[in-house]
């Protein structure tokens, strides 16, 4: 009985498309949702190649608010960090690499061993994602002395 089920064409078509239906929504609902990239690269806002401290990795996230006229103060960063304005204006001096302005919706790869100071240049609250791509026992972050 097995083996006259496949003579007859009309059955052996509808079994076909059932299981092309299935697939077709069953890869529909695998497939990964659209990204909207924010920024895809291998060099910092100054142009120096991404290098990731050796180590033990580390990813720290956080969100950084900046009152207006607020400044960071000069510091370095240890590890390659992705920002990305979230809101207001921000504008980092990098010295002799001079000065860039970032608004609310910029991405970026911010300059590494590079000291610089930001400064809230707007008239609202900066805030800004920060994500540095760190190691154990390997500050994001260090502040130059007053």
């Amino acid at each position: 009985m097995g083996v006259k089920i496949w003579r007859k064409p009309w059955i052996v078509a509808g079994l076909a498309g059932a299981v092309g239906l299935c697939s077709g929504l069953a890869l529909g609902r695998s497939s990964y949702p659209p990204l909207d990239v924010l920024l895809s690269g291998s060099e910092t806002v100054l142009g120096q190649e991404i290098a990731y401290p050796a180590g033990t990795p580390v990813v720290t996230a956080a969100i950084v608010t900046m009152l207006p006229g607020q400044e960071t103060g000069w510091h370095v960063h240890d590890a390659p960090l992705f920002a990305w304005m979230l809101n207001g204006e921000l504008t980092v001096d990098y010295g002799p690499d001079g000065e860039r302005t970032y608004r609310a919706g910029d991405a970026m790869l911010e300059a590494f061993r590079t000291r610089h100071n930001g400064r809230n240049s707007g008239e609202q609250d900066a805030r800004l994602l920060a994500v540095f791509m760190g190691a154990r026992g390997v500050a994001n972050t260090v502040m130059e002395p007053d």
